[in-house]
């Protein structure tokens, strides 16, 4: 029986970029990260062997790179070796084999990112002072004084 490709999605972050290949009800899943290819493969649920081997588009680190499996995929993190540095394609030929696709469900334009996420820490910051900022107690010669007029009206 000869082998198929299984049919790959990836996009691009600033640190990894993620891989998911779409084999439902896989067996015998085995993933190989080196530091310029990643090899891919199992069997999916009608017992067919599915193989892909990519040469990526630039050095990776394959000793903090990982997989994860669920019923519907497998799932590459896989670890940029110059992080922040955008990926135009996850290959380095410039022919795009039929199966693999970029994922425009997950991809974004992440330059700038960082600004975003530096506002959002500086905001969350002001609402962690404003919340911590201790005040003096309120006095509680009020609620005293309400008491006892309360006790003179009623007697």
């Amino acid at each position: 029986m000869e082998r198929q490709h299984a049919r790959t999605l990836w996009y691009d972050r600033p640190k990894y970029v993620f891989m998911e290949f779409c084999v439902e009800d896989s067996t015998d899943v085995h993933v190989l990260f080196e530091d310029h290819r990643i090899v891919f493969s199992c069997k999916n649920a009608d017992g067919v062997e599915l193989y892909n081997e990519i040469e990526f588009y630039a050095k990776v680190n394959s000793k903090d790179s990982r997989d994860k499996h669920s019923g519907r995929s497998i799932t590459c993190f896989v670890r940029k070796w110059k992080e922040k540095v955008a990926w135009p394609r996850l290959t380095k030929d410039d022919i795009k084999p039929v199966w693999l696709s970029v994922d425009f469900d997950n991809w974004r334009d992440w330059e700038g990112d960082e600004e975003v996420e530096l506002v959002q820490v500086e905001h969350y910051a002001e609402l962690l002072h404003k919340v911590s900022t201790k005040r003096p107690a309120p006095s509680m010669d009020d609620l005293d004084d309400d008491s006892d007029s309360a006790n003179a009206t009623s007697n």
